[in-house]
């Protein structure tokens, strides 16, 4: 379970019977929210590196073809149309069943209008049950929009992607469209589609009315896969997949694609798909082998990489992620269950081709 996951659901389950404690719940927030941004930053630096050591090539801004969905909201959109996440066939979506939302890592219970809106990225996240969507309309402003059946949670979570000051505010789901405190134009719409589902829309830019007119794009009554190119068909025994995350804002240069992998009580693992049109070709650069493929593991001893996939890297990091903190007391995961994991991740020939994510 991430520490997301264990702050929220610690909090909500202690007062399931009583008043919630949002001061509590909000701080445990916004302390994530700052590890986050430590994190994420540790990951810009590290995308950058590449650049060096790995052969990028004609690199321009913070578009690293692909590696730009670790860096939120500022990676252009192409032309071309993005993939669309599969249908879940036979799967109910939200405004039927609020309650399954965040059940089902592989499953998103809404959906946009592919005629009025383009995908950038789907996730689900497990613990606190929270699917996401973000999209943009006509080549406007990324809109983020995030669906729970906890008001609490929609209400106090951090805003990905948004500066580590900037708070949710915990304002009412009352559907008004109010400023972020902490941004710089930033908007926060907080509503109840349909009753026992919250939602929470959020930008970077923009005004109001594009805001509200994004909102519209989006289908509650549909149920999609969180399907992206790669598969895992090898898991150490009691670990599961508890969020999953597929951006593909840079595509087809670049897509990404991250699966969190829990075992209780305090193992945690990011197994992650970075695909970028000018990471070199091949790497044979490794330092162990993983099914009988080249890899590679870091000096930490905590990250395997996978060489064998052209312009890509598969890598299972599970290393504690937050510098200065405690990690939780218990075992983690070690390099061979990493192994494991690798050998058994399974790639399409062409990344590119949404036809072969199912």
């Amino acid at each position: 379970m991430t520490d997301l996951d264990q702050r929220i659901t610690s909090v909500l389950r202690e007062h399931a019977e009583g008043e919630t404690d949002t001061h509590r719940l909000l701080r445990a927030s916004r302390t994530l929210g700052r590890r986050r941004q430590v994190r994420r930053r540790a990951a810009t630096g590290t995308a950058l590196a590449l650049v060096g050591v790995l052969g990028f090539v004609g690199v321009t801004g913070t578009d690293l073809g692909g590696l730009s969905g670790r860096l939120p909201w500022v990676a252009s959109t192409p032309t071309v149309a993005a993939p669309v996440p599969p249908r879940a066939d036979g799967v109910p979506g939200a405004a039927e069943r609020p309650d399954l939302v965040g059940s089902d890592s592989s499953t998103l219970h809404f959906g946009l209008d592919p005629g009025r809106a383009r995908y950038l990225r789907w996730a689900v996240y497990g613990a606190p049950q929270v699917e996401s969507i973000r999209f943009s309309v006509g080549g406007g402003q990324p809109v983020l929009v995030e669906v729970s059946h906890s008001a609490q949670v929609i209400k106090e979570m951090p805003i990905d992607g948004f500066p580590a000051q900037a708070v949710a505010t915990g304002a009412a789901v009352d559907g008004t469209i109010r400023p972020v405190p902490g941004t710089s134009g930033g908007l926060l719409k907080a509503w109840e589609p349909v009753p026992g589902l919250y939602a929470r829309a959020s930008t970077l830019g923009g005004d109001q009315g594009a805001l509200s007119a994004a909102v519209e794009a989006v289908r509650w009554d549909e149920a999609r896969r969180c399907a992206g190119p790669l598969r895992l068909t090898k898991l150490p025994e009691g670990t599961r997949v508890a969020t999953c995350s597929v951006e593909v804002t840079a595509f087809p240069k670049g897509l990404n694609v991250e699966l969190t992998l829990v075992r209780e009580p305090s193992a945690t693992m990011w197994v992650r798909l970075v695909y970028g049109s000018e990471i070199a070709i091949t790497r044979d650069q490794g330092n162990r082998t993983v099914a009988g493929h080249p890899a590679y593991l870091y000096p930490d001893g905590t990250k395997l990489d996978r060489l064998d996939i052209p312009r890509a890297h598969l890598t299972a990091d599970f290393g504690w992620p937050y510098p200065g903190t405690e990690p939780p007391e218990g075992p983690g995961f070690t390099e061979a269950e990493a192994t494991t994991v690798l050998a058994g991740a399974q790639v399409p020939k062409d990344l590119t081709d949404p036809e072969t994510w199912r």
